[in-house]
């Protein structure tokens, strides 16, 4: 049992550098870069897409809203709310999809 204290006692000095207060140095910067050629066109893409994404999504309220219309004249519209919890979420997703990107860049 000594010589197991001995060695520990040996060795301290030569792990004391585990136990020293770790001080995050916070994210890596990666600076703003440059742009490759032809950028300029996923540009204008990724613009369309998120134009055509979210006239889809106000088209989807507008047609959950119209179920509900419809089937409130029946006497129903209580079970479209999962319908249109469905449109909103994904239009909270289309809504902060340039925040989360930007965030993580």
């Amino acid at each position: 049992m000594s010589s197991l204290l001995a060695a520990v006692s040996d060795a301290s000095p030569h792990l004391s550098y585990l136990a020293a207060p770790f001080a995050p140095s916070g994210p890596p910067d990666v600076g703003g870069g440059s742009a490759p050629p032809g950028a300029d066109g996923l540009i204008t893409v990724l613009k369309w897409v998120a134009w055509t994404v979210t006239a889809l999504c106000v088209a989807g309220i507008f047609g959950v809203a119209a179920r509900m219309a419809v089937d409130h004249s029946k006497g129903g519209g209580r079970e479209h709310i999962k319908g249109l919890g469905l449109v909103l979420g994904a239009c909270v997703l289309v809504g902060s999809a340039s925040g989360v990107v930007g965030a993580l860049v």
